[in-house]
């Protein structure tokens, strides 16, 4: 199936895949050629990318999105996403530290905008760090 994953800086990635999993609203699904056409909201989280069907985990892709939609037909998916950031150009001390920044905001935050905007930036670096997490995870081997 193609694929296209598309943020707002431009496309991240146009290829065919073997599957694409997606975090969306209703829970985690991965998408496969000839999959029952869908079109659904997608939360911060991981997306993974297999190219080809015999390709161990090592080999996936992963990246880091926030927020977006997914148009699913039997042969192409398009992915339209805020942010999407791929491994590769995650630094895992970098996200750790931001992370916990936007924590000490979140403690400190006195309004409910405050609040929401800590709380966005803390779920964007943990959602970061599980990206370099299985980045490193699988760069030891």
């Amino acid at each position: 199936m193609h694929l296209q994953l598309v943020a707002l800086d431009g496309i991240k990635f146009e290829e065919d895949a073997y599957s694409v999993t997606l975090p969306t609203l209703a829970g985690e699904i991965t998408v496969y050629k000839d999959h029952m056409p869908l079109l659904t909201a997608l939360q911060p989280g991981v997306i993974t990318i297999r190219r080809e069907q015999d390709d161990p985990d090592y080999k996936h892709e992963h990246y880091a999105t926030f927020g977006g939609v997914a148009d699913i037909s039997h042969v192409r998916v398009r992915v339209l996403v805020d942010e999407a950031t791929h491994g590769d150009e995650i630094n895992f001390a970098e996200a750790e530290k931001a992370k916990a920044e936007a924590e000490r905001h979140l403690t400190a935050a006195k309004t409910q905008l405050e609040l929401d905007q800590a709380q966005a930036l803390v779920d964007r670096y943990a959602v970061r760090l599980n990206v370099a997490a299985l980045r490193r995870r699988h760069q030891k081997r």
